[in-house]
């Protein structure tokens, strides 16, 4: 007679070295409870964003004004707002004005902040810490109480840059920067870029103190200059963070509003200055035509997509190669 211990356990091991055999080993049982604790913030997100992106799609395609703020039913118009929108010469203007100048400052500010991030590198403690403090108060400083400071620098008749311009040679006495488009945007490029350069600066110098010294002290004895340091060790290291810096950064600086709604009420030309932001708040605000500030809105988001798509490949492909 057989014993029934003996035949299970040959049994289980025969089991055994069958699944090891076939590399088919058991699977473990996956708890539901690390999905259960996404559950809240799934929610929360959808709520806090998929309803509100939800109603605007909805809205772009309806006729609401001003009779639909009183309780009127809106109408729905289909596509009409967007046919409206493609054939507006304006739109496509004001696009093309904020994709250059969402470059430009993008362009900036990722220079000059990675710039200063590499300098904080080699500056002693103290200059480090002095030059952190005034980017950090640049960065905290609120934007209206900032551009209440920048208005009264660029002011036509009693502006400080106009005073030094003109104590120095040039006839910058009553210039009025911000009447011309030009002069406009140069004014509001100086400005926004003072405000995103810290966050850019900090972000790679914080990127910068993981570079492995010992291997920039490889290289250097190996006879490699700073600049092929810097390209073939320092920037391969921190690409991911400049990737990630410079998509926000183009985010950003697309949908700028503030700076420039207020530059505008302070002089400027609102028909030549508008760009994408101010131009979606004066359709809707201004005029009343909701529906059609719906589809700018939305045309918006697809640009920013459009924009970002490319960033958002090479990290996708870089995650896929590591």
């Amino acid at each position: 007679m057989s014993d029934p211990v003996a035949s299970t356990s040959t049994g289980a091991q025969t089991g055994a070295q069958t699944g090891t055999q076939t590399g088919t080993a058991p699977r473990p049982r996956r708890s539901p409870l690390p999905y259960a604790l996404l559950v809240p913030a799934v929610a929360a997100l959808l709520l806090a964003l998929g309803y509100p992106l939800v109603r605007q799609v909805v809205l772009s395609f309806q006729d609401f004004g001003l009779a639909q703020q009183f309780g009127k039913p809106p109408e729905w118009v289909g596509l009409d707002n967007y046919t409206s929108l493609i054939t507006d010469d304006y739109l496509w203007l004001v696009t093309l004005r904020s994709i250059v100048f969402c470059l430009v400052n993008a362009v900036l500010t990722m220079v000059i902040g990675v710039g200063l991030a590499l300098l904080m590198r080699h500056m002693s403690r103290g200059i480090r810490i002095l030059l952190q403090t005034g980017l950090l108060l640049a960065w905290a400083m609120p934007i209206v109480a900032s551009l209440t400071v920048w208005q009264w620098l660029f002011d036509t008749n009693y502006g400080v840059i106009n005073y030094l311009l003109t104590q120095i040679g040039f006839d910058f006495e009553g210039h009025s920067w911000l009447l011309r488009p030009l002069s406009f945007f140069f004014v509001a490029t100086v400005i926004i870029v003072w405000m995103s350069v810290p966050f850019v600066a900090f972000t790679v110098y914080a990127a910068l103190t993981q570079v492995s010294e010992e291997l920039i002290e490889a290289a250097e004895i190996d006879g490699a200059g700073p600049a092929a340091r810097l390209r073939h060790i320092i920037f391969p290291t921190i690409k991911p963070v400049l990737m990630v810096v410079g998509i926000l950064q183009v985010i950003w600086d697309l949908r700028v509003f503030s700076q420039i709604y207020i530059l505008q009420k302070a002089g400027g030309s609102t028909h030549d200055t508008n760009l994408l932001g101010t131009y979606i708040y004066r359709l809707g605000i201004g005029t009343g035509e909701f529906g059609m500030a719906a589809a700018v809105a939305i045309f918006m988001l697809v640009l920013t997509v459009a924009l970002t798509s490319p960033y958002l490949r090479v990290m996708l492909k870089q995650e896929k190669e590591a």
